[in-house]
């Protein structure tokens, strides 16, 4: 470990402008000059627009333009969103309805932005809004997940939007015909809301032809993209900043339309423009995570051996696909269907329905929850169905050490895990043996605990390819160009840490750039946790090359041959020399000499391979069946996330992914009405988990190093959530098996657990 990072555990340098209110957010650094943007939004779900007259809008106090999408249309802009599609099983294409910048002709969920309206001031930009008159004829809202229905586009039969399969049908089919035992599980993973610290928002400002857009997002280049495609405008015409962002969870990683809208009032205006989500407007607006149904069946040998796993998913794509919609609810779901266990033979059908809602394709704090959600409740529901302990029935299944590297059923090859040993520490760690007495002691207190288990395996996704940029600067600092953008994770910390450990420069004297198209070419941008992996490994191929480099040019300098020089991750050091210089001092001598060639440095790599991260959860649940409610009373977690670049960071990645987790568990749910109308629109109906609802977590690294990349590093950022869901929710539906409860739920909310424990009908939440 001590040579691609000393696994230490170092404070983040970016919490003391955080926690002393010096955070520059888009907010904070809109011009004071700019104009105020609001959006006049559908109130409906579902309707034809009949009319829409905005012209005492435009005359209001203040108002210096009300944009609809007639406008953009005579502006000569390309209204309609990118939009990614993958294809049916039939070799069809999915569907690809257009997605308007501004609602067109009809509207297709509350929250659909129908007019942008820009102000001298917010109050006036919303006054105006009020004076808009919008007619519409209503029609039906598609609010289930069955095929039929309303239809929400025309050209759309039956609402679906994909229906795509991955494995071998037909072997799946024999496998479970042949089999001694099935086990089948119908799962519901319930819709939320990202809910991140810092609501979206930009500014936009030009400068003669080029447009400056700073936005709160997870990387600039896709948003580049959209934004140039939307207004027309060549690449270099377009400047995407990201400053500090407050949490992205995926749902930031995404083109919206209120970015493009920005940019083009601001150029219609001649001013800058800001707008800024409001919490109810992003409930509306933002991309939501889950909603989706899934029926999963497992067949199994005489001796309790998985021979065949088939899983059939029906996803709520909501109105449109947005972008990269149908692929992230399909294909990212086949990355680790199989999960940790070796399985031959598979199936996977996911079918998108469109709805009335707003778009669901993010992923707060998780990237595959669903397919080891799914897996690990079925799991623990063969293991009651046939009478056998579910930690040996998993143990039984493990894909073993000697397997490896080992190619799924699904196509992916994990490289390297040892399950067992992972697994044991979870048990030692989580006082597993101890559960018995602890559920003894409060079933005389009348009290109901349960203890779920959940293994997982997840894969670093997005771009494998990542760049670094590396100057010295003539002050003594060096700055470190990056492609991956931080939304509070601590990447500036990291990258420097990482770099001050290859180069032996002080991490106090490294500063970190990211979030700027100008300043860096190109970029991957954040998201499926493979940040600091990627980008670390740019960062070695940069470094590699400075060294070289360095080594060249000290041959004249010291007197020897450059093969002769060692670079010992501090120093240049050759035998017959009393030259033992820095990195920092052979940039000077460089300097000194005319060289700045020597002073900038940039290099990109690609890694040949996705690392999958895993781990054991073990959560203990009391539930007072008096009440109903549930509190999550213990929780361990064992992860091998390969070698740590900062274990401190990684744990507390780990910890907010188990509070996201717990929170879709326990009190989180979306509810629309029969209409479509949101009906838990702010944090007086959406119950975000609180200190009180989360108990000490406990954390323990079992790493074994990943061979898909020379750091031997994992990923972490979405592990905690993965983990999460099935633990706790099997530990609920532990505790209330006894009650003769067979079939329990997320989210575990107070009523809907005592309406199980009494036999009540649950009422829609």
């Amino acid at each position: 470990m001590e040579k691609f990072g000393r696994s230490q555990s170092v404070k983040r340098v970016e919490d003391v402008r955080f926690l002393t209110g010096q955070g520059r957010y888009v907010d904070d650094l809109a011009p004071a000059e700019a104009l105020r943007a609001f959006v006049f939004r559908a109130p409906v779900a579902h309707a034809v627009i009949t009319g829409l007259d905005v012209s005492a809008a435009r005359t209001a106090e203040g108002v210096q333009a009300v944009l609809t999408v007639e406008d953009l249309e005579a502006a000569g802009l390309k209204i309609d969103m990118f939009a990614a599609t993958v294809k049916n099983r039939d070799g069809s294409p999915g569907a690809a309805p257009d997605r308007p910048l501004l609602a067109k002709g009809k509207l297709r969920f509350v929250g659909e932005p129908v007019a942008f309206i820009v102000a001298e001031t917010l109050e006036q930009a919303r006054d105006a809004a009020e004076l808009i008159e919008l007619e519409y004829d209503d029609l039906s809202a598609k609010m289930d997940l069955a095929a039929g229905g309303p239809l929400v586009h025309e050209d759309v039969p039956d609402n679906l939007a994909f229906d795509w399969g991955m494995g071998d049908e037909a072997a799946t089919a024999a496998a479970f015909k042949s089999a001694a035992k099935t086990v089948s599980l119908e799962v519901g993973d319930n819709r939320i809301i990202v809910s991140s610290l810092e609501p979206r928002g930009c500014y936009a400002e030009w400068d003669g032809d080029r447009v400056h857009v700073s936005l709160g997002g997870q990387g600039v280049w896709e948003q580049k993209n959209a934004i140039a495609r939307a207004l027309g405008l060549e690449a270099d015409q377009v400047r995407v900043t990201n400053p500090d962002v407050g949490g992205g969870f995926g749902m930031k990683g995404f083109p919206y339309p209120e970015y493009p809208l920005a940019a083009y009032a601001a150029r219609l205006t001649g001013r800058p423009v800001r707008w800024m989500s409001e919490r109810t407007e992003a409930m509306l607006t933002d991309n939501a995570g889950r909603d989706l149904t899934s029926t999963a069946e497992l067949a199994f040998d005489e001796s309790n051996k998985i021979i065949a796993y088939r899983v059939h998913s029906r996803c709520n794509m909501g109105a449109y696909n947005s972008h990269f919609g149908q692929f992230i609810q399909s294909q990212l779901f086949s990355r680790v269907l199989m999960g940790v266990y070796d399985v031959q033979t598979t199936w996977l059908q996911v079918e998108g329905i469109y709805t009335n809602t707003t778009y669901v394709d993010a992923y707060r704090g998780a990237g595959r929850p669903e397919a080891i959600y799914v897996l690990e409740r079925l799991i623990d529901r063969a293991a009651r169905e046939l009478g056998v302990d579910p930690v040996e029935l998993r143990r039984r299944n493990f894909i073993r050490p000697d397997q490896f590297p080992y190619a799924t059923a699904t196509g992916e090859t994990y490289d390297v895990g040892d399950f067992d040993k992972v697994l044991d520490r979870a048990l030692a760690q989580a006082d597993f043996s101890g559960f018995a007495a602890r559920k003894q002691t409060d079933a005389g207190k009348g009290l109901l605990r349960g203890v779920g288990l959940c293994y997982y395996i997840e894969s670093i996704l997005g771009d494998p390819s990542e760049g670094a940029k590396i100057t010295f600067n003539e002050d003594g600092t060096v700055t470190i160009f990056v492609g991956t953008q931080s939304t509070g994770q601590g990447h500036e910390t990291v990258f420097a840490s990482f770099l001050a450990d290859q180069t032996g420069i002080p991490a106090e004297k490294i500063f970190v750039v990211q979030g700027d198209s100008d300043l860096i070419a190109q970029g991957g941008g954040t998201g499926g946790s493979r940040s600091v992996t990627v980008q670390n490994n740019a960062t070695l191929a940069t470094v590699a090359q400075i060294t070289q480099a360095f080594t060249d040019f000290l041959a004249d300098e010291m007197g020897v041959p450059a093969s002769e020089i060692a670079f010992d991750d501090e120093r240049f050091r050759a035998e017959g020399s009393n030259l033992t210089p820095t990195m920092l001092e052979v940039a000077e001598m460089a300097r000194a000499q005319g060289r700045d060639d020597l002073l900038v440095h940039e290099a990109r790599e690609t890694l040949p391979a996705r690392s999958f991260p895993n781990g054991c959860h073990v959560s203990e649940v009391v539930v007072d069946p008096e009440t109903g409610v549930v509190t999550v009373d213990r929780y361990t977690v064992v992860d091998d996330f390969g070698n740590l670049i900062n274990p401190m960071l990684a744990e507390g990645q780990v910890h907010g992914g188990v509070v996201q987790g717990i929170g879709q568990a326990i009190t989180e749910h979306v509810v629309f009405d029969e209409d479509g109308q949101l009906l838990t629109a702010s944090f007086m109906d959406y119950a975000l988990p609180r200190a009180d609802d989360v108990p000490n977590i406990s954390f323990t690294s079992e790493p074994v190093p990943s061979t898909a990349n020379i750091m031997g590093m994992k990923g972490c950022g979405e592990a905690g959530t993965v983990g999460a869901l099935a633990a706790v929710a099997n530990a609920v539906q532990d505790a209330l098996w006894e009650r003769g409860v067979r079939q329990a739920d997320m989210p575990f909310t107070p009523h809907k657990v005592w309406e199980l424990l009494n036999g009540e009908p649950i009422a829609a939440e």
